[in-house]
C-alpha cells in the first residue's frame, strides 16, 4: 500500500508550519513542547543519534530543521508516547514509511502522514484514555469497591496525586475480573506485583552507571534504554508463557 513518506508530509488544512521555514533547535522545542512537555534539546539530539531525524547543518554546524523534520518528530514522539514503542521499533516503522509502505503495527484505517497523528488516532492505537475518577473506574470496569480496595492494597492499581486512575489501571481491573472467574482472587495476584518490582529493580541496576551521570543527554539515554529493556523483558516473559501454554495444548 502506498503511503506519504514521513520526510515529506503532505499539507494539512490545519498545518501551522510553512514548508519553507527553517527551525533552530530552540524553535523546534517551542513548536512541540506544548504537546510533549518532557521534550528537551538533549532528547532531540538523542533522536538524531538514533538516525530518526536528520536535520541539515549550517556552515557553523548549527542544526536546521525543516517543517518536514518537525512533523516527523511530532509523529515519532506521538508513537513513543501513545504507543509506548521503543526507539528501535519506531526506527523500523519510520524506515517502512520512508519506503512508501504502511507498517503492519498500525491499524488499517490509521493514516501514515505525520500531520495525521491526532489524539483520536492515539486513542485508536492504544486504547489510551484520560485519567478517570474512582467512580468512573468502577463504572468502566464493573468492579466493586471491595475489589478496588484489595487491588490497591496489593499495589495492582494506584491513584495519582489527584486521586485519578489511568488506562493501565482500567486494563488491570478488567483482567483481574476475568481471572476471578477462574477462582483467582486479587490476593493471589500479589506475586505479579512482586515480579514487576523485581523487573524494575533489574532495569534500575542496569541503568545505575548511566543514571549516576547528571548531564541531560545521559538522562535521555537512561529513559530510552529503560523503555527498551522493559519491552524486552515483556517479550521474554510472553515467550516463556506462550511456550508453556503450547506444551499444555500438546498434552
Amino acid at each position: 500500500m502506498s503511503a506519504t513518506p514521513a520526510r515529506q508530509p503532505k499539507p494539512a488544512e490545519n498545518a501551522g508550519l510553512a514548508d519553507s521555514h527553517v527551525f533552530t533547535i530552540s524553535e523546534v522545542l517551542r513548536e512541540l513542547q506544548f504537546e510533549f512537555p518532557d521534550l528537551s534539546a538533549s532528547k532531540l539530539r538523542f533522536l538524531e543519534e538514533r538516525d530518526l531525524v536528520e536535520p541539515a547543518r549550517t556552515s557553523s554546524g548549527y542544526r536546521k530543521y525543516s517543517a518536514a523534520d518537525v512533523e516527523r518528530l511530532r509523529f515519532i514522539l506521538a508513537l513513543q508516547r501513545d504507543r509506548y514503542m521503543p526507539l528501535d521499533v519506531i526506527k523500523q516503522t519510520m524506515d517502512a514509511i520512508d519506503s512508501g509502505e504502511k507498517p503492519e503495527a498500525l491499524p488499517e484505517s490509521a493514516p501514515v502522514g505525520p500531520r495525521e497523528v491526532t489524539g483520536e488516532l492515539a486513542a485508536q492505537l492504544t486504547g489510551r484514555t484520560r485519567p478517570m475518577s474512582r467512580k468512573e473506574l468502577r463504572a468502566l470496569s464493573g468492579a466493586t469497591r471491595g475489589m478496588l480496595d484489595t487491588l490497591e492494597k496489593f499495589r495492582i492499581i494506584s491513584a495519582d496525586a489527584q486521586g485519578n486512575y489511568s488506562h493501565h489501571d482500567l486494563k488491570a481491573v478488567k483482567a483481574v475480573r476475568v481471572l476471578a472467574r477462574y477462582g483467582l482472587e486479587p490476593k493471589h495476584l500479589a506475586t505479579l506485583r512482586r515480579s514487576a518490582d523485581a523487573e524494575l529493580d533489574l532495569i534500575a541496576r542496569a541503568m545505575a552507571p548511566q543514571a549516576a551521570r547528571k548531564d541531560a543527554a545521559a538522562r535521555a539515554r537512561v529513559a530510552e534504554s529503560s523503555k527498551e529493556m522493559l519491552q524486552c523483558l515483556k517479550d521474554l516473559r510472553a515467550s516463556i508463557m506462550d511456550s508453556a501454554v503450547e506444551r499444555i495444548d500438546r498434552r
